[in-house]
């Protein structure tokens, strides 16, 4: 997760309770997600593969992103069981792919794109 955090703008280091911990935004919603320093989510963050994985999506962190449980459910009830060039999933990952392009933010020490 620290790794998505590290390339999505919307994740600052601030004060959660009284704990630091990075806070940003779900890919689909916008809501507030809480990840620990250590990595844990501390809200109901999930990652989410922006292409899925039955349709040939990676673990590349430009195919990464942190979403709410519920976003994240709901988008793979809904689509990700698609069959293969359904228009409607096609619409949400170019949507999702873009949200995430104009999020991105290079990591400190480099440009990885592989999640750890």
């Amino acid at each position: 997760m620290l790794a998505i955090v590290a390339t999505d703008a919307t994740f600052v280091r601030g004060r959660h309770g009284a704990n630091e911990a990075w806070i940003g935004k779900c890919l689909h919603c916008g809501g507030h997600l809480v990840i620990a320093l250590d990595g844990e989510p501390v809200s109901r963050a999930t990652i989410e593969h922006i292409l899925p994985t039955s349709h040939g999506g990676t673990d590349e962190l430009t195919n990464l992103a942190l979403a709410c449980a519920r976003c994240n459910h709901q988008k793979g009830v809904r689509h990700d069981s698609k069959r293969k060039g359904d228009a409607r999933l096609a619409e949400i990952v170019a949507k999702l792919a873009e949200r995430r392009r104009a999020r991105w933010r290079d990591p400190v020490g480099g440009s990885s794109s592989r999640a750890e």
